[in-house]
């Protein structure tokens, strides 16, 4: 499913995310390679890509420093574009948009969880988690209903009106993950998202997104160097030197 480029493609954007819940897979990515030309040469970062997500597949990513992890998650989730090939999100070729629908695309399908939180400490931890939902055209009532029934959920309603500064980690983790929730997005991108956390804390945070995977069929991408979150997913993808070493399920 593609969509062509013109003046009205905010709008169309926004039909074609209403519609994408008929596909079967979550992800589809098909030969997708990013190449770097640098002072030192031809830099190929990403190498000829393969694989698909089901819907509610909880998928790691695992590989060593500079094998290509985060080049890939940065293709997956519209943030660079690649060299060659394609990324399908709900069968949405996302690099068939121009900018503009992608922006609209990547707001609505993919949500993001950080190592480094990536919030904003200068407001409150509502208004951290309702802002995709702002961005995307949602009423200020539901908006705010909608991030407090998911801060709820996750165990800190308590917090709204804090701000992220003033808390620990692992709530700021949580608040992440609730951003990261707000749109209903059709796939989470979760960049190391315990890296920052001590070992109790990240199998919490961990914990919790199994269990928005197992239970509420969320589907979920998530980078790490932990070999043991890595096993306790649905499945494990080794990146090796921008390509596909292994793709196994646990």
């Amino acid at each position: 499913m593609s969509l062509s480029r013109d003046k009205s493609g905010t709008r169309q954007a926004t039909t074609l995310v209403s519609r994408a819940n008929e596909t079967a897979n979550a992800l589809e990515v098909r030969g997708l390679s990013k190449i770097y030309d640098s002072t030192a040469g031809r830099v190929v970062a990403l190498d000829n890509i393969n694989f698909t997500v089901k819907k509610g597949e909880f998928v790691s990513i695992v590989g060593p420093s500079g094998s290509g992890k985060s080049t890939l998650l940065n293709m997956v989730g519209a943030l660079d574009r690649p060299t060659v090939g394609q990324v399908l999100i709900n069968g949405i070729d996302i690099f068939a948009l121009n900018d503009s629908q992608i922006a609209t695309m990547r707001n609505s399908l993919i949500g993001f969880i950080f190592q480094s939180f990536n919030l904003i400490n200068r407001t409150t931890v509502l208004k951290n988690v309702k802002l995709p939902g702002t961005i995307s055209g949602m009423s200020v009532s539901e908006a705010n209903e909608r991030a407090m029934k998911i801060l709820d959920a996750l165990g800190i309603g308590d917090k709204a009106s804090q701000k992220p500064i003033n808390l620990s980690g692992g709530q700021q983790q949580r608040v992440a993950i609730a951003r990261a929730l707000v749109n209903n997005p059709a796939i989470i991108l979760a960049d190391e998202p315990t890296g920052n956390l001590d070992t109790k804390t990240g199998d919490d945070v961990f914990d919790m997104l199994k269990m928005l995977s197992r239970k509420f069929n969320r589907t979920i991408i998530m980078v790490t160097h932990n070999p043991e979150l890595a096993e306790s997913t649905d499945r494990s993808i080794l990146i090796r030197d921008g390509g596909i070493e292994k793709d196994v399920i646990n």
